[in-house]
């Protein structure tokens, strides 16, 4: 192998690695912020407003040429309008609050459930036809069920801590205003609203697909998705986080935290992940993301204050175990459809299975 070939490799790889540290890195930062007082509404609100402004002329410059197909028609405006609200608008404030509750790791966890999800809705929407004698069927339902029972393991059994919050922390936390709750543990709340976060993500995942046949230039379509789904957020936010001043923007820590993830999840990620995908095949991208428990634990144990407990780990790598038992079984199911045709529009079929941008409306 040559030293080009080599950097082929490695270049997408470390890419990948840094990509799945930043967000985690982020994640833990947005947990640590919210148990200080900062509002989950205000936050979604002001990153992906940030983030749309910046994404909208970037996505012209990322695509200069110009296509037949024209972009503001009645049916790409109503995908737009539905894809803002179950990538944005549904799925991130689910998420944050479900990050409240919880913890990032549990983030992580919720997040790799996606495939599952997405695999079972394909059976109910009858896009995929359950073939139990196809190896590759049996091991997507497999990893499924692997995938769900390391979740509900994450949700029923916390463990001993490995790690405890800080003081600080926990006087900082004060309850939102519509959770109404009859114990102070709120964990199996946050996984619910976590799991529902990540439904939302893979309902997504459906309309985008059909989105990108339509109009195949992906930043304009994320552009235009994250500015419907800001208005959308911006809507739902005002009704429900009430205080003027929670909405005041202060130099300090909150205003940078929102900076930077705007702009590393608008344009960064989102960039990297779309050139990876296209170097290396749809597959490549979210091979990665269990990738996220290991920064998950090792930023929480290190460098943070956030609670970590040994039933979240274990449960994590149970998830994890079956995340890619579900993807090895997508991976079989892909090069089976290969070798029975030569069609090139069969293999670029491949897309369908993974989202535009896996995680992205991940925390």
């Amino acid at each position: 192998m040559g030293v080009r070939s080599k950097m082929e490799e490695l270049v997408p790889f470390t890419l990948m690695v840094i990509m799945e540290g930043c967000t985690i890195g982020l994640t833990v930062l947005a947990k640590t912020a919210m148990n200080g007082g900062m509002s989950p509404f205000v936050f979604v609100v002001y990153t992906n407003a940030l983030g749309s402004i910046i994404l909208l002329p970037y996505s012209f410059f990322y695509h200069r040429e110009r296509i037949e197909q024209p972009l503001f028609t009645l049916p790409l405006m109503l995908r737009f309008f539905f894809m803002g609200l179950t990538g944005v608008a549904i799925s991130q404030n689910l998420a944050f609050f479900g990050l409240y509750y919880s913890s990032p790791i549990v983030v992580c966890v919720m997040g790799l459930l996606i495939p599952a999800i997405s695999f079972m809705l394909s059976i109910i929407t009858r896009t995929t036809k359950l073939d139990w004698s196809n190896p590759s069927s049996q091991v997507t339902i497999i990893g499924t069920l692997i995938s769900i029972m390391g979740a509900i393991f994450v949700e029923v059994y916390k463990g001993p801590f490995i790690r405890k919050a800080s003081a600080a922390q926990l006087q900082g936390q004060k309850p939102p205003l519509f959770i109404f709750y009859s114990t102070p543990d709120r964990w199996v709340l946050g996984g619910i609203l976590l799991a529902a976060s990540f439904l939302s993500v893979s309902v997504w995942n459906i309309i985008q697909v059909g989105t990108i046949k339509l109009y195949p230039q992906v930043m304009k379509v994320v552009s235009f998705y994250s500015l419907a789904g800001t208005i959308q957020c911006t809507i739902f936010s005002l009704i429900m986080e009430r205080d003027i001043n929670a909405w005041k923007l202060k130099l300090n820590f909150e205003l940078l935290l929102i900076i930077a993830t705007a702009i590393f999840g608008s344009v960064i990620r989102t960039t990297v992940h779309v050139s990876c995908a296209q170097m290396k095949g749809p597959l490549y991208v979210p091979m990665f993301k269990p990738f996220g428990i290991v920064f998950a634990t090792t930023f929480g144990v290190t460098f943070f204050t956030n609670a970590l407990h040994y039933g979240s780990v274990i449960g994590a790598v149970v998830t994890g175990m079956g995340y890619y038992t579900v993807m090895w079984g997508n991976i079989r199911d892909d090069e089976l459809r290969k070798t029975k045709t030569h069609d090139i529009n069969r293999v670029e079929s491949s897309d369908e299975k993974v989202p535009l941008l896996q995680e992205e409306s991940e925390v």
